[in-house]
């Protein structure tokens, strides 16, 4: 793919063209763009394809792929985000282009790792999968040539000569409807699935697929050819690694948090220091809560885990006199004089406030960041609870936690499957008693945002705290937080400015 800063010039193409280019809505995205693109557009598109792909992995775990409700709120996803959702329609270049080059942006931003390959071949296989199923028999034929899945379709002669057969081997099929239905002859290395389900006749080394059938062989052939191209997209990835451009920019994708941004402070002092061992049962997500009872129990936390719960603590509300007399009170319990704080750590808490050093206003950590980087190693009680976690010790905490069994259970499978954020959701929605909390959780402060609008009937604190931790009552009501996924740009200039705060974390 070529990029560059300049904005694209060619608006206005001949409509034969646009056809030409994108003939269909469905592809398999063999050829990747050459066009040239502005940075901002490559953003953009990367960013509006990781959001519904967020979706669709937030979709097929909380509804039946496929039912009407599953393509409801996909469809209307796909049309907020101006991606293709009715097929061959003239005029959705646009759309198609847009689906063309976020795919391949996205491909280089998830190569990097065997899990960011398995997550994204998922999301990409079930929207694969919504689009097909969407085609019409007439639609579904086209593509399978535009795809060069050119299946060799059963004479009438030959199909008449199989009924009974064919029957017999095709759940669902009677007699009169196989003469209805258009069957192909498949060669048995391209039906496998279907030969072990016993969905298929099977003959001389070929499967006789049912057209109705195809779709599970179409997406074997996908899953095939998209598993090997991020295979060598992951080989090409040091060439990439090269351009300053761009690097930085896949990096952030990988890792990307698409929601509101923590860093802008609505809520600042109105959570007192006397609180925060109540809320940090009730409305802290389980990484936060297991940092909280590590400090309390330990009077200390290492460099990880003080830079992503210090800066969670000020994404919630405390100011930096309040962090100050918070950090400094538990550390002179342990092993910690008060001197020693002073000179070893005061500092740095001051700089994640943006009050020393580059005087950078330092964002929160967002699940994505916590999930992918810097793992937690013995002594270390940071990263996530349901991605670092042993499932047998996060059994253990959930059961301390009084998490009912089939709850647990639920949590668990989530966690099988790799989902960690979504297990995350669940523990949310059974620790609030509630069935389904109607957003996707991307972010530790989005979770302590909205526990505390549930617990308070919708409303947000309404008291205002001062430095030292006293509260005094406000008349007018606060500003509500706004707990809503709006997008924002990119946080790839807060990650860079995150690794200089480290160095001053890494005292223990």
């Amino acid at each position: 793919m070529e990029f560059s800063s300049r904005t694209r010039q060619k608006h206005a193409r001949l409509a034969g063209d646009r056809r030409e280019q994108y003939p269909h809505s469905l592809q398999f995205y063999l050829e990747p763009p050459t066009e040239s693109i502005s940075l901002v557009e490559f953003e953009s598109f990367a960013i509006d394809r990781l959001k519904l792909l967020k979706v669709i992995e937030n979709l097929g775990v909380s509804y039946v792929k496929g039912n009407e409700v599953y393509k409801t709120k996909l469809e209307a996803e796909l049309r907020k985000l101006k991606f293709p959702y009715r097929a061959l329609a003239e005029d959705d270049y646009e759309a198609r282009r847009k689906d063309h080059i976020s795919h391949f942006i996205l491909r280089l931003a998830y190569c990097q790792s065997e899990d960011l390959r398995r997550w994204f071949l998922q999301q990409e296989m079930d929207l694969f999968r919504y689009r097909f199923h969407e085609l019409t028999e007439g639609l579904m034929q086209k593509f399978l040539e535009h795809a060069n899945l050119a299946f060799e379709a059963i004479g009438e002669d030959l199909k008449n000569e199989l009924a009974n057969e064919l029957s017999v081997s095709t759940p669902g099929f009677s007699l009169p409807k196989v003469k209805e239905q258009m069957f192909y002859k498949v060669g048995l290395a391209d039906a496998v699935d279907l030969f072990r389900a016993r969905r298929v006749f099977i003959k001389d080394g070929f499967a006789y697929v049912p057209f109705k059938e195809i779709d599970v062989i179409v997406l074997n052939n996908y899953r095939t050819k998209l598993s090997k191209a991020l295979a060598l997209t992951a080989r090409s990835l040091p060439s990439i690694q090269s351009d300053e451009r761009l690097q930085p920019l896949l990096n952030h994708l990988s890792h990307s948090y698409v929601g509101t941004d923590y860093s802008i402070q609505k809520n600042t002092g109105k959570i007192s220091l006397e609180q925060i061992d109540a809320l940090s049962v009730k409305s802290f997500p389980l990484c936060m809560r297991q940092l909280h009872r590590a400090l309390r129990e330990n009077h200390h936390l290492r460099h990880g885990g003080r830079m992503q719960y210090g800066l969670f603590l000020k994404g919630i509300g405390l100011t930096l006199e309040q962090a100050l007399e918070f950090w400094k009170k538990e550390f002179i319990r342990g092993k910690v004089d008060a001197d020693k704080f002073d000179k070893g750590y005061a500092y740095s808490i001051r700089h994640s406030y943006g009050k020393e050093g580059k005087r950078t206003d330092y964002t929160p950590y967002s699940c994505m960041k916590i999930i992918m980087s810097n793992p937690p190693s013995q002594g270390d009680y940071h990263g996530c609870p349901f991605r670092h976690t042993d499932p047998e010790l996060l059994k253990q905490k959930l059961q301390s936690y009084k998490i009912p069994p089939s709850g647990i259970t639920q949590v668990l499978e989530l966690v099988k499957g790799m989902h960690y954020q979504l297990a995350c959701q669940k523990y949310f929605e059974l620790t609030h008693d509630v069935d389904d909390i109607g957003f996707s959780l991307n972010h530790p402060n989005q979770y302590f945002t909205e526990s505390q609008k549930l617990l308070s009937g919708g409303r947000e604190l309404k008291k205002e705290f001062n430095n030292s931790g006293n509260f005094q009552q406000k008349n007018n009501s606060q500003e509500s937080i706004n707990s809503s996924s709006t997008p924002t740009s990119s946080n790839v200039k807060a990650d860079t400015e995150l690794e200089g705060l480290e160095a001053y974390f890494t005292e223990d």
